[in-house]
């Protein structure tokens, strides 16, 4: 069976403005996505990024969201979003995320990788016990950890992870995917609920499969750029099972059979959230902020239908100028 036929089994994916929700946005709902603070739409424009955090902003917190407007775009686009009082700790917690992804990217050596990640694990320590060091991340994140009483064991968990991920070796399974995403994405998920003062086990649910969903994503947006260096990490039991090898995706190949294989990997993504979205009714309302991300999530999964799973096509390497106003309108709607 193709993989665009496979492909209609998902259904009909709740993307867009319109079919968000049937009640109806508030007139200039552009204009006021536009004036987000370091928002580029179309025309570059937009409130500078200091502006987000007010005149009273530290330069902390300033290099924090810079870091991350200029790394995870999308990631920026949701913390904006979030309650005033929350803002600035999930910048620092998401910033603080960029510095241990870039690790893996940076480094020539593992061993190197290892120091840097050890000096992360330290940090953490540090900050628990109000001593850290004098790095912009790790200032704010010490304030995030003081403000809201972050559990130290996610924080960690993300570390661990990582720094095992530096070993460059693909995915036995989807399930090795799936607790890699879910020690570093969901962990994420995890302490951003707490940064919202929200304790509840639908929500911590939610954010488990989100959490998963993003993992998976980011693995199959990241495939054409490995693969411009040598490198392939989908899970190997997949590609077994369609008879595909690493050189086919270092190819670029298009046969059906890949294209079966990045259908199978995206039907995952998409059941996570189906099963995130079952618990909808029971996750507190105050929890949907940390869930924005859904947002971009499915925009990828829809383009990468609409191509046939053809994971290198250049519509999946552009940024979507709308996200900001699918995200805005999702956030005024409270769903996720």
């Amino acid at each position: 069976m193709a993989a665009s036929t496979l492909g209609s089994a998902w259904g009909p994916l709740r993307l867009g403005v319109p079919s968000l929700c049937c009640r109806r946005p508030p007139r200039g709902l552009w204009a006021r996505v536009r004036r987000l603070p370091g928002f580029q739409g179309p025309a570059g424009s937009g409130r500078s990024v200091a502006a987000a955090s007010g005149p009273g902003a530290s330069g902390t917190d300033q290099y924090c969201m810079e870091l991350l407007r200029k790394r995870d775009y999308e990631s920026y686009l949701c913390s904006l979003l979030l309650p005033a009082q929350s803002r600035s700790s999930a910048f620092a917690l998401r910033a603080f995320n960029v510095e241990l992804a870039q690790v893996k990217d940076s480094v020539s050596e593992k061993t190197i990788g290892l120091m840097r990640m050890q000096f992360w694990k330290k940090t953490v320590d540090d900050i628990y016990s109000d001593n850290p060091p004098h790095q912009p991340v790790a200032i704010e994140l010490w304030k995030a950890v003081k403000r809201h009483n972050l559990t130290k064991r996610w924080l960690m968990k993300i570390i661990d992870e990582r720094e095992k991920n530096l070993d460059d070796k693909a995915y036995h399974n989807i399930q090795e995917l799936e607790n890699y995403a879910e020690n570093t994405q969901s962990s994420l998920l995890y302490l951003t609920l707490e940064i919202l003062g929200v304790k509840d086990l639908h929500a911590d649910h939610a954010a488990s499969h989100i959490g998963k969903a993003q993992g998976i994503v980011t693995c199959l947006r990241a495939t054409p750029y490995h693969g411009t260096r040598r490198r392939v990490f989908l899970p190997m039991d997949i590609c077994m099972l369609h008879g595909v090898s690493q050189e086919d995706f270092l190819r670029k190949n298009q046969d059906k059979n890949v294209r079966d294989v990045i259908y199978d990997i995206a039907s995952q993504a998409h059941l996570h959230l189906k099963h995130a979205r079952s618990f909808h009714k029971s996750v507190p309302v105050k929890a949907f902020p940390a869930f924005l991300q859904t947002v971009a999530l499915e925009d990828y999964l829809k383009k990468i239908q609409q191509v046939d799973f053809d994971i290198f096509h250049p519509s999946l390497q552009q940024r979507n100028t709308l996200l900001p106003l699918f995200l805005y309108v999702q956030s005024w709607r409270k769903r996720y």
